[in-house]
């Protein structure tokens, strides 16, 4: 009833290969760079004028909104130090 299990053997554990692969050079990655900037570009489209209000709110408040924090944390400064 106990029949034997099938040994499975493992492949050899292969040597990792010793490609020689050159450094990239700085002309090679300022080619990359320009090649991802250029794909980056081409999907990009111009904000409606809708889009772009609601940027420069977003952005005002948030510049509004770190410069409170700021003047709070000074005053606190001031007052107890």
């Amino acid at each position: 009833m106990d029949e034997p299990q099938p040994q499975v053997q493992q492949p050899a554990p292969q040597q990792p290969q010793q490609d020689v692969e050159e450094k990239p050079t700085v002309w090679s990655k300022i080619k990359r760079f320009g090649r991802a900037c250029w794909r980056v570009l081409r999907v990009t489209k111009k904000p409606t004028k809708e889009e772009f209000k609601t940027i420069v709110k977003v952005s005002g408040l948030g510049i509004i909104i770190i410069g409170m924090i700021g003047f709070i944390i000074q005053m606190i400064k001031q007052l107890f130090f």
